[in-house]
């Protein structure tokens, strides 16, 4: 099942606040997300990483927003939010 932009949003926040040397990490981001275990937040990780890398190397276009006059200080912070999501 996909993911609802609240749980992305939700997801992204326990992220930041459960560090990778939080022993009880991954169950943390789980409770926070709600309605997802354990694995289903590892594996929407591992493809957020996997789409950084892919990203970075240009392997896929960054997306094109409707309405959105996106400029390169925009992109450059997007891509520095999700390098940081990466390190994690």
């Amino acid at each position: 099942m996909g993911w609802t932009r609240e749980e992305n949003r939700r997801f992204e926040d326990a992220l930041a606040v459960h560090g990778p040397d939080d022993p009880n990490r991954w169950q943390h981001v789980a409770n926070a997300v709600g309605g997802k275990s354990v694995e289903e937040v590892k594996m929407h990780y591992q493809i957020l990483q996997e789409d950084v890398i892919r990203i970075e190397h240009d392997q896929i276009p960054l997306p094109r927003y409707r309405g959105a006059g996106i400029n390169g200080r925009q992109i450059d912070n997007e891509q520095r939010r999700m390098r940081n999501l990466t390190l994690r």
